[in-house]
């Protein structure tokens, strides 16, 4: 009887302890709502004051369509440009070690902290008429790059290149290595297990971070106009649209930037449903 009240107590304090941490504290939970309505009303915002009466009218426009081809080729061509030369990248930073590593994977990623603008400036200064690099190019082949539609895509692939290395790189880095030395025994040059080993092992971090780099080139905007500037049906994307029409037409720039939400959330549950869900 003495046992059982002494321990009466004891489990009730348990039960107590366990409830609570199940609960959610409110000094958390205030704070998470917040964050989360901060990311949402902009969004329901947009659908509140999108004019649906015209939207049809507003999508079919001339200019419409003009921007979101150009947008959809060069955010493209951006990707390709990027998968190209940005998984090579990866696999070095990944699989070779040399000296001053660290510090070029911090190059790498640099963009995507770098203000956009500052990317447009110093694409101007590396490829621009009397760039370091663009001079040659200019004299030697007649390639001229800024203010073109190549120009945007150059500097789509600037902004949108790291987010595809990153994820390379840590696909990479969590594949096992052993299948490339399994391949090296048998007489595999290193490339050619690159090609027939890892590649097809890291297709779906190739995957997710093209899709990335390209929903990031479809909506790049300071960089673009930095270096492409803004000229209709040569280098006037989607972002560019919206950015003028809210000047002059904020219910075409409504339209439009309807259409660029509608497109980041097909990619994302794309990424989630494939290859998010493969890794």
């Amino acid at each position: 009887m003495g046992d059982t009240l002494r321990g009466g107590p004891r489990r009730r304090r348990v039960r107590v302890r366990r409830g609570g941490g199940r609960g959610v504290p409110l000094p958390l939970l205030v704070p998470a709502l917040l964050g989360l309505a901060f990311l949402l009303v902009p969004l329901i915002a947009l659908l509140v004051r999108t004019p649906w009466h015209s939207l049809p009218e507003q999508l079919t426009s001339a200019e419409v369509w003009q921007a979101l081809r150009l947008s959809l080729v060069c955010a493209t061509a951006a990707t390709a440009v990027s998968l190209v030369i940005g998984v090579p990248l990866a696999w070095l930073l990944a699989r070779v070690e040399f000296p001053g590593r660290g510090l070029v994977r911090a190059l790498v990623t640099l963009p995507l902290v770098l203000p956009p603008v500052v990317g447009g400036v110093a694409l101007l200064m590396a490829l621009g008429r009397n760039g370091i690099v663009g001079r040659w190019l200019d004299s030697w082949f007649g390639i001229t790059l800024p203010f073109t539609t190549a120009g945007v895509v150059v500097a789509e692939a600037f902004v949108a290149m790291p987010f595809l290395v990153i994820s390379v790189e840590g696909t990479l880095r969590a594949a096992d290595p052993r299948y490339e030395e399994a391949a090296a025994t048998l007489g595999a040059s290193r490339f050619t297990a690159f090609r027939r080993v890892t590649l097809p092992l890291i297709a779906p971090g190739i995957a997710a971070g093209a899709v990335l780099a390209w929903a990031r080139a479809l909506g790049e905007f300071g960089a673009t106009i930095t270096f492409a500037g803004n000229f209709p049906d040569r280098t006037q994307t989607m972002p560019l649209a919206v950015y003028l029409a809210l000047q002059s037409d904020p219910e075409a720039a409504i339209a439009l930037s309807l259409v660029l939400l509608a497109v980041s959330i097909a990619v994302l549950a794309g990424l989630r449903d494939r290859w998010m869900a493969a890794g």
